[in-house]
């Protein structure tokens, strides 16, 4: 029951940030003020340290780790590539057409984590 429940949540933390995210994207590209509100820097940072809390609380409940298991080790080297994308997307990038270019970059990041995630294969098929 407990590892139903991390799954659940992880999976929905999966679904809330990666909507988040294009949200903000398209925010971005608009050059919509929307991106100063509050609740738009902060809502992104709660779920994910969510998301985080159950991914360690999932490895820890299934004795996966990082290091051990090569496509949870692919799975955190991409998540370390998306989280850098995605502050160059929304915050860092110099013009325009960096932040689109690591918006859509980080986008085809978070396919690949989710992939790996489904079929526990560095490299799915």
């Amino acid at each position: 029951m407990f590892y139903l429940a991390l799954k659940f949540i992880h999976v929905s933390c999966v679904a809330l940030t990666i909507s988040l995210f294009l949200l903000r994207g398209y925010w971005m590209l608009q050059d919509s003020s929307r991106l100063q509100q509050r609740w738009v820097k902060i809502l992104p940072h709660v779920i994910d340290a969510t998301l985080l809390t159950s991914a360690l609380l999932l490895a820890w409940t299934l004795n996966q780790y990082p290091g051990v298991h090569a496509w949870l080790t692919a799975k955190v080297l991409a998540l370390l590539v998306y989280i850098g994308l995605g502050t160059i997307a929304i915050k860092r990038g110099k013009t325009k057409r960096t932040r689109v270019i690591a918006w859509l970059a980080a986008i085809l990041v978070f396919g690949y984590i989710v992939s790996v995630a489904l079929t526990r294969q560095i490299i799915p098929g």
